[in-house]
């Protein structure tokens, strides 16, 4: 009884290690990000003169991006969270799913099932390894555990074993969703704050021309050119994390999805063999 609450502390203990390294994440991301946009983007030979104060040389886009304003190191910090996050959850969600492929594993499991082989369904799981694995077992060893209890009638026991996996799977999955919200927090923070880079360049291209007197419209192209540098790079940036957000949900449905199937088996299973 008192290894009871050792789960419960080891996600915790998790969760806790997930979010100091978000937080961590965040703060090397834009760290990086204003070193790229002082060092790389404003290096003075990308400037007439070799000075970042005049304008950029003809097709280099590095001083383009860095006349875009102090917004941009921003972004570009933002565009580096999305692809460090993507690759976290890549690796997390892999885990989780074990060492082979989910649906082969599954179809294993309920073939065992079928001919009453439950060790050998547990050993299945061991091979695997992983969320889903873990979830599985749970279930397994639940079956096992009520075979050998006298009080419950067979419907008791069919909802014991469909409680223990929920309360598994409440353990397990939430933990591949950490992360996900920052990165479905940039999908829209990202393109906002492009748009007020680009606000913020315009108002300074148009506040340039009216102290220069007679109107430049050469001046005027590049101040703006400048200033929609943000609104690409926040679109870039949203963009990215729309496909990764997408593509991870995907994947945790699909593992939900595998660990449902399974366990409406072992259930199925219980109560057709225990009537």
């Amino acid at each position: 009884m008192s290894n009871a609450p050792k789960p419960t502390t080891a996600k915790k203990e998790t969760s806790g290690g997930s979010s100091i390294f978000a937080g961590l994440a965040i703060v090397i991301c834009i760290a990086i990000a204003w070193g790229i946009f002082l060092f790389v983007m404003g290096n003075p030979a990308n400037f007439e003169g070799g000075d970042n104060a005049n304008h950029p040389l003809e097709g280099n886009y590095l001083g383009m991006i860095y006349k875009g304003g102090i917004v941009v190191p921003f972004l570009i910090g933002m565009f580096l969270m999305v692809i460090v996050f993507s690759i976290e959850r890549f690796f997390v969600i892999s885990k989780a799913a074990g060492k082979g492929n989910v649906d082969a594993f599954v179809k294993k499991v309920q073939s065992f099932l079928s001919s009453g082989n439950i060790d050998s369904a547990i050993s299945e799981c061991d091979k695997q390894k992983g969320s889903v694995a873990a979830v599985i077992k749970s279930g397994l060893l639940k079956y096992k555990e009520v075979e050998s209890d006298t009080v419950m009638n067979t419907e008791q026991k069919c909802l014991a074993i469909q409680k223990d996996i929920e309360e598994a799977t409440a353990l397990e999955m939430p933990m591949l969703e950490q992360n996900l919200t920052v990165v479905s927090t940039l999908v829209s923070i990202g393109t906002l704050v492009g748009l007020l880079g680009t606000v913020v360049g315009m108002i300074k291209a148009f506040a340039a021309l009216a102290t220069a007197g007679a109107p430049d419209q050469a001046a005027l192209a590049n101040g703006i050119s400048e200033a929609l540098i943000n609104t690409a790079t926040g679109i870039g940036t949203s963009t990215l994390a729309i496909i990764s957000y997408n593509f991870f949900t995907s994947k945790i449905d699909s593992l939900t999805y595998s660990i449902d199937e399974a366990g409406f088996s072992i259930v199925q299973t219980y109560a057709s063999t225990h009537r």
